[in-house]
């Protein structure tokens, strides 16, 4: 049985997590993110945005936690920006890629600093077939399929936002729903899937919500947080 009153922060993905499918954020999602910071429970944002999308979404949600973006790649906690992640791969791999497929990266992708998102234009698998001599890791998040540097990920970075704070890992509670947030959810002490997540992350939760994306997060943290079962 998780012991919530060890629960000292709370770890979120964004898109498809706090927001559905088309991107739009939840009201519900919104509603206790204000309360558990209200209470004095940070909320780290944990996504694969660009810092500068990252960033907004914390200062409109009032966010204290910390941030992570470009799926690890990225830093930002107490005011300083880390970059973690080495693009230069990256960009070889999307240079190699361009010449087998007709692909195009997302939009805003010419501030990324540390990963290469594409458009969902081609299967992850075929992606991931033809990058298999380059070193890169692969994740299709349904919003895009990104090259990163496999040497960070959100659950490293998130390492790094715990230690400044000076919480243990295993005292966060972190919400996700794709493939590219098992990294995460793996750290923290209690692991929650919303209902629409990828099966796969599924099978590393502690709980998986009843309800999908913003209404999951929030009947999790309803439950997890505020003890309202």
């Amino acid at each position: 049985m998780i012991n919530r009153l060890k629960i000292k922060a709370i770890a979120l993905d964004v898109d498809g997590t706090i927001t559905d499918k088309t991107r739009r954020i939840c009201s519900n999602a919104v509603k206790v993110i204000f309360k558990a910071e209200k209470m004095g429970i940070p909320v780290i944002i944990v996504t694969g945005n660009i810092l500068c999308a990252t960033n907004m979404i914390s200062i409109l949600l009032g966010t204290t936690g910390g941030q992570v973006a470009e799926n690890g790649g990225v830093i930002k906690f107490q005011g300083e920006k880390k970059v973690l992640g080495n693009i230069k791969e990256c960009q070889r791999a999307y240079e190699y890629l361009k010449t087998k497929f007709n692909i195009n990266k997302v939009e805003f992708s010419d501030q990324r600093v540390s990963e290469v998102a594409i458009r969902r234009e081609i299967e992850e698998e075929v992606v991931k077939e033809a990058l298999k001599d380059f070193n890169v890791e692969i994740y299709d998040t349904k919003f895009a399929i990104h090259l990163t540097d496999p040497l960070v990920d959100k659950g490293s970075s998130l390492r790094i936002i715990a230690e400044s704070r000076g919480w243990q890992t295993s005292e966060i509670m972190a919400v996700g729903d794709g493939e590219n947030d098992i990294s995460f959810l793996k750290v923290a002490g209690l692991k929650v899937a919303v209902n629409n997540a990828d099966d796969q992350l599924k099978s590393i939760a502690d709980y998986i919500t009843l309800k999908p994306y913003g209404d999951g997060v929030a009947e999790a943290v309803n439950k997890f947080i505020f003890n309202l079962d």
